[in-house]
């Protein structure tokens, strides 16, 4: 994850709502929405805080709420040392922290073919812009089923992906016919698994086709099957590897394909 350092004394702060420290890594927060400020679920923004010298340190951050909601919520890891989610990681309500005004990312569906399935798979942190897209309408009149993977280290850093779960069977502009669409599947690699959680690398859990078997469903299917991918350099390059074999094309916001990963970051 690499922590970008620019200089622009032109943007605007935005004020912190709410922050939450899931773990002693782990921290979600957010930031009250300005009226004129429009994204596309599955975007990221340019985020940051400003040095006491006066430089503005800057990051892409997924944006993990959804499209209708008046604040804008994200999730991050600390860095030890990082110049900035070491501060984010410190920011109270009320503080200020800069926001880009234009968002932009490949993890949106309009860079998909129409298909009947969609996969989101993720790692750590790349959950977050599909917290967002799995709270909109839009995503479930696309397609019949949603299969959402989350895949951490220990049983306490899926508490993020739970809450927004949880979250989302109250959304009122979701029917329950959305909410029972969805099927979730966290894993771990570093904790004993759980009834409702399982060992193990999602990619090791694919190609061993215990995921499908798990969930009772078929294999990835490049003629009905869609896929988005966030999560860490070595997970978004054994995935696109794995659907490639399977036939999938990547596609992209000019030429819809048959998945997409976001490039802009790493996520884990």
């Amino acid at each position: 994850m690499n922590e970008k350092l620019q200089i622009n004394k032109s943007d605007e702060e935005v004020p912190v709502l709410a922050i939450t420290h899931w773990t002693k890594e782990l921290f979600s927060f957010s930031l009250r929405r300005p009226k004129s400020f429009r994204f596309s679920a599955g975007e990221f923004v340019m985020l940051g805080l400003t040095t006491d010298e006066g430089q503005q340190i800057l990051r892409a951050y997924s944006i993990a709420s959804p499209t209708w909601s008046d604040a804008l919520m994200f999730y991050s890891i600390n860095i030890k040392d990082g110049p900035l989610t070491s501060r984010l990681s410190k920011i109270k309500p009320d503080d200020g922290v800069i926001l880009k005004r234009k968002s932009t990312g490949t993890l949106i569906l309009d860079a998909l073919k129409p298909g009947k399935r969609l996969f989101l798979f993720s790692t750590g942190t790349g959950f977050a812009p599909f917290a967002s897209i799995i709270r909109e309408p839009e995503t479930y009149q696309k397609f019949d089923k949603i299969i959402l993977t989350h895949t951490c280290r220990e049983i306490p850093d899926l508490a993020f992906s739970q809450m927004v779960l949880s979250q989302r069977e109250n959304d009122g502009l979701l029917s329950k016919k959305d909410i029972t669409s969805l099927e979730y599947y966290p894993t771990v690699t570093r904790d004993k698994p759980t009834r409702d959680i399982k060992l193990g690398r999602i990619t090791d859990l694919i190609l061993t086709e215990e995921f499908f078997k798990d969930l009772n469903i078929e294999n990835l299917c490049s003629d009905s099957d869609r896929v988005m991918l966030c999560g860490s350099q070595s997970f978004n390059r054994q995935m696109k590897g794995i659907l490639i074999e399977r036939g999938f094309l990547e596609g992209s916001i000019n030429d819809p394909g048959d998945f997409v990963l976001e490039k802009a970051f790493v996520g884990g």
